[in-house]
């Protein structure tokens, strides 16, 4: 009895920070929206500084030809956009070449990923030597004037910022289309949000970042995590460059609509985030107390947060266990326990819609989420059993 009392209390102990760290982050974003004024500090650079957007691809002549014409016309005659055609069999480097790009092609069918592109990209830059590189995925937009305002802001505070990456829904999007938006807005959105009103870093997103020349030749980026972007993020908070969020630059691109691409975009995401979570979390932890790293300490915080689906499903576990339980022996304290955690994460997410998500959503709608929580079980369980280790790009439409 005295065992399961504690294996139960541990459980809700190791929910409970991220549960509070989650409504903490909903409700400061509010509170930040609902300011009258938010003013944005960061100064134009009178120096013109020399810029390199690194675009890693790898068969993407259905989307690339868009990303780079939204980029082309952002960058001044001594920048340059360079594409890495990573193990390309089609005509992403035609496509790319044409428009203007400098294509550096890579054939490594060993090390695939990524983070190898990336690596392989900053390697062959050097000779270029710019002061700041943009990374943008090769399915993105950038947002009118999104590169400057990256610029400026990398170069005004001496650390990496993040654009605002939004995913868009397909065409006659079905309930659990709109369900996901809502999970990425609040993931990319709001929850960075609710950190920067207070000063804390956010995580890095993958695409629409923007680090100073300096700081990226320092770290590794041939990682081959397939959550690169946020071991990266990780790595860069140990040494007091955490990545700052910036709202104003805006990268868009649109959810996959077949079933396949669906489920392995959706995999690399989760999969990536729980392995960053477990292996980068007790490291920034360590950190943050032994040299007082406040960036690491953030960065923590938000990393123990795991995907939302998961957190009200484990929390539901503890619950429904708990209930089960208590038919035996006296532990009602931890049924209300559980209680109070999921009802703290039903009202964090009713907020967030409310200021962030009615656009997306209908509430109707929204009850259909736990049954979306559900059907990501097997995916969490294939974590455990079968993880998916290596990066796959989900396939276009």
């Amino acid at each position: 009895m005295i065992f399961i009392n504690i294996i139960l209390a541990l459980c809700l102990l190791f929910l409970t920070l991220p549960v509070l760290v989650f409504l903490f982050q909903i409700i400061a974003a509010v509170l930040m929206l609902k300011k009258v004024e938010h003013k944005n500090n960061v100064e134009s650079n009178p120096k013109n500084p020399k810029i390199a957007v690194l675009m890693p691809a790898h068969n993407e002549q259905l989307v690339i030809e868009k990303t780079i014409q939204s980029i082309m016309p952002q960058l001044s005659s001594k920048d340059s956009l360079f594409v890495v055609a990573d193990n390309c069999t089609d005509e992403t480097s035609t496509i790319a070449s044409s428009l203007g790009a400098n294509v550096l092609v890579r054939e490594n069918k060993t090390l695939q990923g990524k983070s190898y592109a990336l690596d392989y990209g900053i390697q062959s830059i050097k000779h270029f030597s710019p002061d700041v590189v943009i990374i943008v995925d090769a399915d993105c937009l950038l947002s009118e004037g999104a590169i400057q305002k990256l610029v400026d802001a990398c170069l005004f505070y001496s650390r990496p910022v993040q654009a605002l990456y939004l995913m868009e829904m397909p065409k006659n999007p079905s309930i659990k289309a709109r369900i996901a938006q809502l999970a990425w807005i609040v993931k990319n959105k709001v929850r960075p949000t609710g950190f920067k009103s207070i000063n804390l870093p956010c995580q890095l997103m993958g695409t629409g970042m923007a680090f100073l020349w300096e700081d990226l030749i320092h770290v590794n980026l041939a990682s081959g995590h397939i959550a690169e972007d946020m071991k990266l993020g990780s790595d860069l908070a140990k040494v007091h460059k955490a990545p700052i969020f910036l709202p104003e630059a805006v990268v868009t691109s649109i959810f996959p609509e077949t079933k396949e691409a669906i489920i392995t975009q959706r995999t690399r995401w989760e999969h990536g985030h729980l392995s960053v979570m477990f292996t980068e979390s007790p490291s920034l932890l360590f950190e943050a107390i032994r040299n007082r790293n406040m960036q690491a300490f953030g960065l923590f915080l938000d990393l123990i947060v795991p995907p939302l689906a998961l957190l009200v499903l484990m929390t539901l576990g503890v619950l429904v266990t708990s209930l089960l339980l208590s038919i035996f022996m006296s532990i009602i304290g931890f049924v209300i326990w559980a209680l109070i955690l999921l009802c703290l994460i039903s009202s964090s997410v009713m907020l967030a819609w409310l200021y962030f998500g009615r656009n997306v959503i209908s509430l109707k709608q929204l009850c259909f989420a736990p049954i979306y929580a559900l059907e990501k079980v097997s995916l969490y369980f294939k974590f455990i059993v079968n993880r998916q280790v290596e990066w796959v790009r989900s396939k276009r439409d």
